[in-house]
């Protein structure tokens, strides 16, 4: 009787221990990262994923085809045709593609602004570092937007007071670089300070507010545009630049050459 006691009091000790084996190996384990390790794996002829390569690039190029076929055949769409370069170094103040640029994005960024906030774009500046290439002579395509305009720059306005414009001025006299304006005038003086600034065909007010639009980069004082950081509201018209451009050539036949004079010199 005392030996079956003990055998029982051995057998629970046991039982015990298997609770716990069971418990603690079910329990979450904590792994952490000790290493990490890369390699570059070619898609081309020469890589190395299966036996022959080059059958493998075939098969790739021959799923990706339809695809390249089609937005090749959208980006080279004829949209319109302009009867002469118009080219970012063609002048030291202003140019013709720059004048283009800032006219069209105020015209079309103001058909958004106006629709959602009742108000109008006084004025577009944009960086003339913005402008990638040259629009050519001939047929206008939506692969010549994107080339003119590569990056996912998106319009914003700004609500600027009269006396951050005077700034806006001041940046664009000492900068000296032809960045695309439109919606305001002035005359360089002897001195090199600006007057006669006229903001839609009207002397400037210094605590009147404007509305200026731009791109986000800038906006946010890229180029040492501080004087946009200094705007009272922000609007961000969800409108990319180059699709301001795409939706202006569908809408004309021939690009005008705008050589109107905004900026003079005494």
């Amino acid at each position: 009787m005392v030996k079956l006691k003990k055998y029982n009091y051995v057998l629970k000790l046991f039982v015990i221990f298997l609770t716990f084996v069971f418990i603690f190996s079910c329990s979450k384990q904590n792994y952490h990262v000790s290493k990490i390790e890369g390699k570059q794996i070619p898609v081309t002829e020469k890589g190395n994923l299966v036996p022959n390569p080059s059958e493998q690039s075939k098969q790739i190029d021959n799923f990706i085809k339809p695809y390249r076929e089609h937005i090749n055949k959208d980006l080279d769409s004829v949209l319109a045709y302009c009867p002469v370069t118009l080219d970012k170094s063609s002048g030291k103040w202003q140019t013709t593609i720059g004048n283009l640029i800032a006219d069209v994005t105020l015209k079309r960024g103001n058909l958004v602004f106006n629709a959602r906030e009742k108000k109008n774009i006084d004025i577009c500046l944009l960086n003339n570092g913005g402008i990638r290439s040259i629009l050519p002579k001939g047929n206008v395509t939506s692969r010549t937007a994107f080339e003119i305009m590569p990056f996912e720059n998106t319009m914003v306005v700004i609500a600027l007071k009269g006396e951050h414009i005077l700034e806006l001025v001041d940046y664009f006299i000492a900068e000296k670089k032809p960045h695309p304006i439109s919606g305001i005038t002035f005359t360089i003086g002897k001195d090199n300070v600006a007057k006669n600034i006229l903001v839609q065909g009207k002397s400037i007010e210094r605590n009147k507010i404007y509305y200026v639009g731009t791109n986000d980069y800038l906006s946010n004082g890229g180029d040492n545009m501080s004087f946009f950081k200094k705007g009272v509201q922000k609007f961000d018209l969800d409108y990319k630049l180059r699709n301001i451009l795409i939706d202006y050539f569908k809408e004309v036949d021939t690009i005008p050459v705008v050589n109107d004079v905004r900026i003079t010199v005494e």
